[in-house]
């Protein structure tokens, strides 16, 4: 089986990433400077609906912001995973969520058919995307199971689309696909890169 260039040095990178993120020190520190910063952009401001999402493992933490974030003015949403899908709830308290599978805060299980905690992806007017590596024209790679890029595809095209990450996920230049979505900002604690977004 010949291998692929291209997902090879996709793999590649990823794995420095990972090692780069699992080293970061102070990453409370850190995520909490990334937060507060994409929390004064003027396009959070102007959001009325925003979809946060739930740190995991070395991820940008937004958990510490999230209670601040729900207490403001904006809708806040987040996504959970249903064979391989994200599905969108409305988040209004912190005591909405719990510990799930791979320890991962998800909503709890009683409120997830809930319709009016249900939200559909063409409602959010702001969405704050993890990741694992980003360049500075918005690049990014997932874990590579795709969930993040099927739930953007039906975003409105106007939703900015704006990524969290600590400087030491960001490399030269991240392989993209044609079909690969571009993010219209990068925050790093440190930098806020203008990416491409879906214009690209």
């Amino acid at each position: 089986m010949t291998s692929d260039p291209f997902a090879d040095r996709k793999n590649e990178i990823r794995k420095a990433a990972h090692a780069a993120r699992k080293d970061q020190a102070d990453k409370d520190g850190l995520s909490k400077r990334i937060t507060d910063r994409v929390m004064g952009l003027p396009e959070y401001q102007a959001a009325k609906c925003v979809m946060w999402y739930v740190d995991v493992r070395d991820e940008a933490r937004t958990r510490h912001a999230l209670p601040a974030a729900v207490a403001g003015d904006q809708q806040i949403v987040i996504p959970y995973c249903v064979d391989g899908e994200l599905e969108l709830f409305l988040l209004e308290s912190m005591d909405e969520l719990e510990v799930g599978m791979y320890k991962i805060l998800e909503p709890r299980a009683d409120l997830r058919e809930v319709a009016s905690k249900r939200v559909d992806v063409k409602d959010l007017d702001l969405i704050l995307v993890p990741g694992v590596t980003f360049d500075a024209e918005g690049g990014r790679t997932g874990h590579g199971k795709g969930y993040y890029d099927k739930l953007l595809e039906n975003a409105r095209p106007e939703t900015p689309l704006i990524a969290l990450a600590f400087e030491c996920q960001m490399f030269d230049q991240i392989p993209m696909h044609d079909h690969d979505i571009y993010m219209d900002q990068v925050i790093t604690e440190t930098q806020a890169y203008q990416g491409k977004g879906r214009k690209a």
